[in-house]
């Protein structure tokens, strides 16, 4: 079942900023939420994307916490399963 969260967002993103930036949140969404996960290549990319507008690892930290106390999905345990995985999806569960 998909849920409906807020965000972490920084108030002066741009518009452009902000959708980069949930596309990223989504991914990581979609990797615990649908049944099929998503693609390692768009959930990197979206990454990449991320880094543009949050270069700062302090920041990104900072965020990846709010992000993780409001979903209970870590980004930082994605992002290493999708770079250690040999396959072309990732499907995360909590807690797992």
């Amino acid at each position: 079942m998909l849920k409906n969260f807020s965000y972490p967002l920084e108030q002066d993103w741009s518009t452009d900023e902000i959708v980069t930036v949930t596309t990223f949140y989504r991914q990581i969404e979609d990797a615990y939420e649908l049944s099929q996960g998503v693609t390692v290549d768009a959930l990197l990319s979206a990454y990449s994307a991320f880094k543009q507008i949050v270069p700062s690892k302090s920041q990104e930290k900072r965020l990846g916490k709010q992000f993780e106390r409001l979903t209970g999905y870590s980004w930082y345990q994605t992002l290493k399963t999708a770079r250690e995985t040999s396959k072309k999806s990732v499907k995360m569960t909590i807690g797992g």
